[in-house]
């Protein structure tokens, strides 16, 4: 189990925890280095341990940097926060030396590189305006010529304070930018201030969704440091496969990963929520349960009904004219079990596309969930009403009776027809065409996609699915 650490900077609240994008850095061994990143933290009588850490949100390109020419070798982005003893961060007593290392950020900033050396001046004088590397500076003077009385004009000392401001410009600019980069990023941060993006890319709810789905995949999900996707950008990434069915290549762009990654973390991921969420959110209810929250059009036209189904089929991808041929076989074909309170109770396996709905419906193991007395309500004649019958239970097919009774029927099937077509609108992989390798990867009598229409159908049962039928 990994530390948690906690920024030293005073004001800071910045902690490691699980999908964060911030860095924490150890305190350099240097001891020169060392001592510049302690006077910069400015806690009066405080030094560092093994466990101080700071974090990456006090450096201006958001990370440290090895480099002595670099304005990020030492920490220097405090905001306003105020140290321990009330003095600012920026508050450095030898004003001379804030000056030199203000303008030497400036002119890293700028591209530029200034020579370094043992003087203690803000730029050493090599000869006029070109070697002092200001170009507004006067020529010196030759000799024999007069010279002005007192201190010899020296524009790029007289501007330090002009380079602090402009440092600090500079430095207001990088948090604007990095901001707009947040904001535009697919971080975990910016995910939680934009319920749109959330809903887009997940086709969750809301982020407090996302997030107890997270919680509850969290031990399931890698954290080595060999996988550069954090626990949450393994999520996301898988999410963002279901629901806008966005190629693998794509998200290997989106996410700076190598393709294979991504076919791996999107097999993780589905078998993950497989074995987790989808125990807790596809199940079949208990007979009591189902006629305590039965809505009043259910109850009125067909008390005894504990599921509708019906059956629908996906494409899987094809490679050649003889895939177009045998087209009934280059499908699959599940079945779905819809409560009347319109959340899924059951789904089944992937059968071959040239499979009858009876078939299917004997196969798939609905029939052993019946008790006597039950009721099961389908769309068309599925020709198994003797094996419904051997369980107790009764199999009725909506639009048969012509009756007003039956018209309701039909407006409960109707109502489960919106549930799946709003799971397949929810997340577009279940339109098809499915790639080969989730139709082929089997495992336990079980492919990948078959996993991936049980995930689609738990993630669809934790959103509002279809209208009330009431």
């Amino acid at each position: 189990m990994k530390m948690v650490h906690t920024c030293v900077v005073v004001g800071c609240r910045n902690r490691r925890t699980p999908g964060t994008t911030l860095s924490f850095y150890r305190f350099p061994r240097d001891p020169e280095r060392k001592q510049r990143w302690i006077a910069a933290v400015n806690r009066q009588g405080w030094q560092p341990n093994d466990g101080s850490r700071l974090c990456s949100t006090h450096f201006i390109s958001g990370k440290q940097v090895k480099n002595p020419r670099s304005p990020d070798y030492v920490p220097s982005v405090f905001g306003t926060t105020l140290s321990a003893d009330g003095t600012e961060p920026f508050d450095v007593s030898d004003k001379h030396q804030a000056q030199v290392e203000a303008a030497n950020a400036l002119l890293f900033l700028q591209g530029q590189v200034l020579e370094a050396g043992p003087r203690a001046e803000p730029f050493p004088e090599r000869g006029g305006a070109e070697a002092s590397g200001c170009p507004d500076a006067p020529a010196r003077p030759a000799d024999g010529e007069p010279r002005a009385e007192g201190p010899a004009p020296s524009p790029c000392s007289d501007s330090a304070a002009d380079c602090e401001e402009e440092v600090a410009r500079l430095r207001r600019e990088v948090r604007a930018l990095r901001e707009l980069a947040e904001r535009s990023s697919l971080t975990e941060a910016a995910l939680r201030a934009d319920p749109e993006k959330v809903r887009f890319y997940t086709g969750l709810p809301s982020f407090f969704v996302l997030e107890t789905v997270l919680w509850l995949l969290s031990p399931h999900l890698r954290a080595d440091k060999g996988l550069k996707l954090s626990k949450f950008q393994q999520l996301l990434l898988a999410l963002m496969r279901l629901r806008l069915d966005l190629r693998n290549q794509d998200l290997a762009y989106r996410f700076g990963v190598q393709v294979a990654a991504v076919a791996r973390t999107v097999r993780a991921v589905v078998e993950a929520m497989s074995s987790t969420l989808v125990p807790t959110t596809v199940f079949w209810p208990s007979r009591d349960e189902l006629r305590r929250n039965l809505p009043a059009a259910v109850r009125s036209a067909c008390p005894d009904c504990v599921v509708v189904v019906d059956c629908f089929s996906v494409a899987l991808e094809r490679h050649d004219e003889a895939d177009a041929v045998d087209a009934p076989a280059r499908s699959l074909k599940y079945l779905i079990g819809v409560a009347p309170q319109g959340v899924v109770t059951f789904v089944s396996r992937g059968a071959p596309g040239h499979a009858s709905d009876r078939e299917l419906l004997e196969r798939c193991g609905l029939l052993g969930k019946l008790l006597p007395g039950d009721v099961v309500l389908a769309d068309r004649d599925l020709d198994a009403s003797e094996a419904v019958a051997a369980r107790g239970a009764q199999l009725r097919v909506a639009g048969c009776d012509g009756g007003e009774e039956d018209e309701e029927k039909r407006a409960l099937r109707r109502h489960v027809g919106r549930v799946i077509g709003m799971a397949k609108k929810r997340y577009a992989m279940l339109n098809g065409p499915v790639e080969s390798p989730f139709a082929s990867d089997r495992a336990a009598d079980m492919t990948t996609f078959d996993r991936v229409v049980r995930v689609v159908c738990a993630l669809n049962n934790l959103c509002i699915s279809a209208a009330p039928l009431e």
